[in-house]
Parts: structure tokens; C-alpha cells; sequence
């Protein structure tokens, strides 16, 4: 367990899934948490109830505007004052606007993918980097998936698989760019984690059964990995694997 003790994260998307995960594990390793969610406030609750209350904020902010992710980093910035790391984990997955859907599903997907998985978390990585700049140094963690370099098993994720790749590309840009100024930026592609929304998703592709026999373990990944993987990276441990991208799928996809 690494000592967070002293560092501020602003987590997105933390009333569920993943991203509740990661805030219950930066809770016990003594950070203090900015907890992001979206409509689900019990969620986030829930998620870091056994943090004390002097380690914890919610902030309630729909990422669909832009108003509102300036609003969620002006918050978590008064709260202590700085932001030492800022993990961008919120992202929606429909499983429509893919090449056979009409045209309304497609416009809709996609304007929506684009906005909640590339432009709000693009968004508070410019506030971070500019944070960053002023302050010494910090660390940004993207979580993005391993749909963007493998491409998903359906076609119904072509939005979710296009906007995460633009996001990954998008914190390798900052982390080549920003090193000197000892700003880190990692990306986490996550392979098949046992959510809520993958298993949805694996609905699509023949269910959860066929789904995990394509696994090199034949098991899905536990949403606590992501949570222990982030947390290392949060501590600065290791500050040369800046600008890795950390796959996380036991072994089913090895690039």
C-alpha cells in the first residue's frame, strides 16, 4: 500500500463501477479524494463513506457541459487549495451509433461520446497541465480501454472505441510535452472489468459466458486492479513510466 497521505485527487466518475474502486483505495491510502459523480450522488457516497469526512468531497457536475467541468475544477481546487492528481475515469458506452444504426442514433452517439469521453476530460486536462505549470508539477491518469488500439468486438461500440483512443492520444500529447516541468500523464486500458456496464456491453457480443472464454484467464478483470494500478501511479513511485499506456487484461490482448 503506498502513503497517499497529503495528496489531493480529482476523480471523475466515482459513483460507480471503476471509478468507486478507485476511491475507496485512494481512501485507505490516506489521500484526499474529490469525488466526481454525474446523477448518482448515493453512489459516490457509497464509494467513499469509509474515507473521513476532512478526505472527501463530492462534487455533482454533468460533463455534457462545458460550464460544469469548470465549475467541478474550481471546486476541487478551492477545496485544499492545489490538485496533485487528477484521474479522468468518467466515460459513457451505448452500445449504438455504429455503422448499421439510422442517422439520429449516430449523430446522437456520437456527439455525446465526443463530449463526455473526449472533451470534458480534454477539458480539465488543460486546467491541469495549466495547474501544473504554476504549481511544480503534477500527475494526470487517464483511464481509457483497450478497445482504442484493439477495436471492440461489435460494432455498436464504434463511438466508445473512437473517443477513448482520442483521449489517449490526447494525454501521450501532454506527457511527451510536459515532462521537464515534472508534469506525469499515464493512460490505463482496462480489458474486460466486472461492471456494470461491461456486462451490458458483453450482451452484445454472445453473452458473458462466450465472452470470457476469449480470456487468456479465463476470468474478468477485478475493478480493484485498475483501483491499485491508479494508486501506484498517483504516488509517484516510478515517474519515468510517463507516457506508458498500462494494459490491463491478463494477458488477452498483448501488444
Amino acid at each position: 500500500m503506498h502513503d497517499l497521505s497529503g495528496t489531493t485527487v480529482l476523480l471523475t466518475g466515482a459513483s460507480k463501477g471503476i471509478g468507486a474502486a478507485i476511491a475507496r483505495t485512494l481512501g485507505v491510502a490516506g489521500a484526499a479524494v474529490v469525488a466526481h459523480y454525474g446523477g448518482d450522488r448515493a453512489g459516490a457516497e457509497a464509494a467513499t463513506r469509509d474515507i473521513p469526512a476532512d478526505r472527501r468531497l463530492l462534487v455533482g457536475a454533468d460533463l455534457a457541459g462545458a460550464a460544469a467541468v469548470d465549475r467541478l475544477w474550481t471546486e476541487a481546487v478551492a477545496w485544499r487549495g492545489r490538485i496533485d492528481v487528477l484521474v479522468n475515469n468518467a466515460a459513457v458506452m451505448r452500445l449504438a451509433g455504429g455503422i448499421e444504426d439510422d442517422e439520429a442514433a449516430w449523430d446522437r452517439v456520437w456527439a455525446e461520446a465526443l463530449q463526455v469521453n473526449v472533451l470534458a476530460p480534454a477539458r480539465l486536462m488543460r486546467h491541469a497541465v495549466r495547474h501544473y505549470l504554476a504549481s511544480g508539477g503534477g500527475t494526470i491518469v487517464t483511464i481509457s480501454s483497450w478497445a482504442a488500439q484493439r477495436g471492440p468486438g461489435t460494432p455498436a461500440l464504434l463511438a466508445y472505441a473512437a473517443s477513448k483512443g482520442a483521449v489517449l492520444a490526447a494525454t501521450k500529447t501532454i506527457a511527451r510535452n510536459y515532462a521537464k516541468q515534472n508534469i506525469l500523464a499515464y493512460v490505463v486500458t482496462p480489458g474486460v472489468v466486472r461492471t456494470q456496464l461491461s456486462e451490458i456491453a458483453s450482451a452484445a457480443t454472445g453473452g458473458e459466458a462466450a465472452v470470457t472464454a476469449t480470456l487468456a484467464m479465463g476470468e474478468w478483470v477485478p475493478p480493484s486492479d485498475i483501483a491499485n494500478l491508479v494508486m501506484f501511479l498517483a504516488s509517484g513511485t516510478c515517474r519515468h513510466l510517463t507516457g506508458a499506456t498500462l494494459d490491463v487484461n491478463g494477458a488477452s490482448y498483448i501488444r
